[in-house]
């Protein structure tokens, strides 16, 4: 993982090459690199879920695990592959998705560890890491930002939207507590808290009714309070979402920091400064 510069101080042209195709999606060949490694990680979860069957196990078990180990070999060489193409390597292994291409790929080498019967629970639990894999699609979804952008400006509101729905459901549970009582089932105010909850998130269960005429008048009242109730947080989230955003640019990732985000026309990165293309 050592980096060797050229005689001007650059990196070598195979790293800048490599991390171009990997970490950027701007290129043919990026894309292509995405296109093979979203079907990969497709695959390998496909490969745990069917795995998790007895019937397909017991009949295709051998496959399924020759598989596993396949696609674990491919991810491992393609995280060694991002790491040399880097800079600074353990700036992209400290990263969000350094540690889950790292979880990717871990419980499988974990299980030859844990040998005997006594540990087969413990390596069931280590596989199941590998459904970790599946966060590294989230590569691939670019208006994710934007979506977590949305519920951020709008945090304050919908804290304030669910303090008045948690403040309605105690006035509603303790009103149905008075008007019920525990011989229709409310035997407390939490109780009935919790069928205020139920009933005004249209979930109902049905577990706990109310029986007298002025109970079934509040519930009616609750019942279509949660249809407007519901559409609150999405009104408020949708505003956030429509409002102009400035565009987000291109793919190419920072070879020293790994910052995303840079503009189309950027020479130097946004956050560490350093010169986003070393061979320019």
């Amino acid at each position: 993982m050592a980096d060797q510069p050229s005689a001007n101080g650059t990196p070598p042209p195979w790293r800048h090459r490599i991390h171009e195709i990997i970490f950027e999606a701007d290129t043919r060949a990026g894309k292509a690199f995405d296109l093979a490694l979203l079907v990969l990680i497709i695959g390998s979860v496909v490969a745990v879920m069917l795995e998790s069957v007895p019937a397909i196990r017991a009949t295709h078990g051998r496959e399924l695990y020759l598989a596993e180990w396949a696609f674990t070999i491919v991810f491992t060489i393609e995280y060694i592959v991002r790491l040399a193409s880097v800079r600074r390597p353990m700036t992209y292994a400290r990263s969000m998705f350094g540690i889950v291409d790292l979880l990717a790929i871990l419980p499988t080498y974990l299980s030859l560890l844990l040998p005997g019967a006594q540990s087969l629970l413990v390596i069931r639990a280590l596989r199941l890491l590998r459904v970790f894999r599946i966060l590294k699609l989230g590569r691939y979804v670019d208006e994710s930002q934007v979506l977590v952008s949305a519920l951020i400006a709008s945090r304050q509101k919908i804290i304030v939207f669910l303090t008045a729905v948690i403040t309605l459901v105690l006035l509603v549970g303790a009103a149905m507590y008075l008007i019920e009582g525990a011989e229709s089932g409310f035997t407390s105010i939490p109780q009935s808290t919790y069928w205020a909850i139920v009933t005004m998130t249209t979930v109902g269960y049905g577990d706990i009714a109310p029986q007298t005429v002025p109970g079934k008048m509040l519930a009616s009242v609750v019942m279509v309070l949660g249809y407007g109730i519901i559409a609150v947080p999405t009104g408020i989230v949708t505003a956030e979402l429509t409002r102009p955003r400035p565009t987000r640019g291109n793919t190419q990732v920072c070879p020293h920091c790994m910052a995303e985000g840079h503009a189309n026309d950027a020479t130097y990165c946004r956050k560490c400064s350093q010169r986003l293309n070393p061979e320019s």
